[in-house]
């Protein structure tokens, strides 16, 4: 029997639940004090498309409970005690209670969240049906969603500001102590446990061909790996994706919230977790990220809507009333103080030096011997390829407005960068232009070390050296303060120290420019020796363009550094001509995702003379030159 949905009437101005095609899709969740924020979490999900909310409440204090009981009434959310036995934590209790509810067992599509917790959708509309037509059409029966860290973005104040306008600063997406994930998947109770990140296969079906029917997509809308089905509650490097949709996770907000938590407790009933390890791991807020603002108008009309409601208006507005007048008592205390220094220099961690918890060891020979069953029944698919290009760069602009900009010019202040010497050059530990992996190499000095110590060599005493869309800067500064890079010894490294007559970057992308030059400041640089930056001719665009003209002021350099990914093949080869270069490298975001264009790339070269392929790591570049250097064959 289909179970029934409350239809009260709701406020005026405000849209029923959406009715999906894809039938009855849940969210979820477990609060316990939410007030302030409750109505900002419904109206947004009732924006993105979810057609049921259900929360479970205990040991309210703020009218939180009071606010879900009217939503029910009026037809928009379902509310349902969490009743917590003897040794059981909140949020489990609230998960097996879940799993008993008809509304879930009736439910198609099921994700659990948490109160902090909100679906960002860059897919289409930003909405569910489009997204989950694409989930299902790839043969689908969920989606894995990776968490976005979002930090504090400086605030200190309580506001009464919607949390997903105020809080728009977060971690880089490759930052892998932040993924997290939350599981969309098609419910079967018969089949399916729920669970915190996933749900898990009923035991009565793991020894059966099902297991082997069940496909995830991650973030992204590309297939995850099998293993996933068993075990985990994160993305790997192999995994994770943010093109399609992410969750955002606000566990900090401002100083101020954070201070109100720390005393209220929290749903996990976890001893001291607002402390501040937790803070400086939580406050994360080095990108921004501005996809969320989509939702605004529709999200916004839902909250007024909902506070024209008598009864909704006056619980929303008591809860306000009572966390501003706990913050003022709070504020008073002798504590206060010292805990807005205490976060105020948690703030202050960088990002390569956060910590998390590990999570509780799992059984890996279980799990094991699960997926060699699933694998013997001959059903299981073998793991799915990402492609020839490998997994997704998110040093690239996503097309959503905003995603990922820089922080020069938001008007907050820059997280603090901690620089370290790589090759005799200082490099700022910067996760805002460096990923997790390089931001380890950075910190122990080893930052691109085959690069340093190769490059410099191809660029003889006089020679000159050019540079498509940098990424790093080192190889310009290295040649620029005349250091050829570790373990220098000989007459090539001597050639490097006495100076090239050319250092040249093109095609320099928004932003590039500030990094650059903070990098030369820092590493005394003087300007009569600053690399010159090429600007775009007048009606320029792209990198053909920029390189066109930067081989105008500088043609024939002793090597020529590609790095710009939208490169094209045939269009450099009709750029370089009489300007061909005695090597040239792919490098950095270009090398990354050429693979299927690395053969043609190699033909355009031998066009020029430049057949031979130098011994460089291939995780890094690919140079070739003409197999002549100085006069004599090498």
């Amino acid at each position: 029997m289909q179970h029934a949905r409350p239809q009260g009437a709701a406020p005026r101005g405000v849209p029923r639940p959406a009715r999906s095609r894809h039938g009855r899709v849940t969210a979820v969740s477990m609060m316990k004090d939410e007030g302030p924020y409750l109505l900002e979490w419904v109206a947004h999900h009732l924006a993105v498309g979810f057609t049921d909310l259900l929360v479970y409440t205990n040991d309210c204090t703020d009218g939180t409970d009071e606010m879900l009981i009217r939503l029910e009434a009026l037809g928009l959310a379902h509310h349902r005690r969490n009743v917590i036995p003897k040794g059981i934590k909140p949020q489990p209790s609230a998960i097996r209670h879940a799993q008993e509810e008809p509304l879930v067992a009736e439910s198609d599509w099921v994700l659990v969240l948490d109160a902090d917790e909100f679906v960002c959708i860059r897919y289409a509309d930003g909405t569910l049906d489009p997204m989950l037509d694409a989930v299902v059409a790839a043969g689908a029966g969920g989606i894995v969603m990776t968490w976005r860290i979002f930090g504090s973005a400086g605030r200190h104040e309580w506001s009464r500001d919607f949390v997903t306008e105020q809080y728009l600063r977060a971690a880089p997406m490759d930052w892998n102590k932040g993924w997290g994930v939350k599981t969309l998947f098609r419910h079967d109770p018969e089949r399916w446990k729920l669970g915190i990140h996933r749900p898990k296969m009923r035991n009565k079906v793991l020894d059966t061909d099902y297991p082997a029917s069940v496909h995830w997509l991650n973030g992204s809308g590309l297939p995850m790996e099998e293993y996933f089905k068993f075990r985990g509650w994160r993305s790997i490097q192999r995994t994770v994706g943010y093109d399609w949709v992410q969750v955002n996770h606000y566990a900090v907000k401002s100083i101020d919230a954070y201070a109100i938590r720390k005393l209220r407790g929290n749903v996990n009933a976890k001893k001291d977790k607002y402390n501040a390890d937790y803070w400086a791991l939580q406050d994360r807020n080095e990108t921004q990220d501005m996809t969320m603002l989509r939702y605004g108008a529709a999200r916004r009309a839902i909250f007024e809507g909902l506070l024209r409601d008598p009864v909704l208006g006056e619980l929303h507005r008591g809860a306000v009333g009572r966390i501003e007048a706990r913050l003022a008592e709070l504020r008073r205390s002798a504590g206060y103080a010292a805990l807005v220094a205490e976060l105020s220099q948690a703030s202050r961690l960088p990002i390569a030096e956060a910590v998390a918890t590990p999570p509780k060891a799992r059984d890996p020979e279980r799990i094991a011997a699960l997926m060699s069953r699933v694998r013997e029944r001959g059903a299981a698919r073998p793991p799915a390829p990402r492609g020839p290009e490998g997994p997704p760069s998110y040093r690239c602009a996503s097309p959503q407005e905003g995603m990922d900009a820089r922080l020069a010019g938001t008007g907050h202040p820059t997280p603090p960068l901690t620089w370290h010497h790589n090759h005799g050059v200082a490099l700022p530990a910067d996760p805002a232009r460096f990923t997790p992996p390089a931001l380890a190499q950075i910190a122990q000095g080893k930052f691109e070390r085959n690069i340093a110590r190769n490059f410099p060599k191809l660029v003889p005493a006089g020679g000159t050296y050019l540079e498509l869309a940098p990424a790093s800067g080192l190889v310009a500064s290295l040649l620029a303060l005349g250091r050829p890079g570790p373990d220098a010894a000989d007459e090539a490294d001597a050639a490097v120290a006495a100076g090239p007559a050319h250092i040249g970057l093109c095609g320099i992308e928004p932003g590039m420019r500030d990094y650059l030059e903070m990098l030369w400041s820092k590493n005394a640089l003087p300007s009569p020796r600053w690399p010159v930056i090429h600007e775009m001719p007048p009606g320029g665009q792209g990198p053909v363009d920029a390189l066109r003209a930067a081989l105008g002021a500088c043609p024939a350099p002793s090597l020529l550094v590609l790095g710009a990914p939208a490169l094209c093949p045939d269009a450099l080869g009709q750029v370089l001509g009489d300007a061909a270069p005695a090597a040239v490298a792919l490098a950095g975001p270009l090398w990354e995702g050429c693979a299927s264009r690395q053969a043609r790339f190699e033909q355009v070269f031998a066009a020029t003379g430049l057949r031979r392929r130098l011994p460089i790591d291939p995780a890094l570049a690919a140079v070739y030159d003409r197999g002549i250097r100085g006069g004599q064959k090498t």
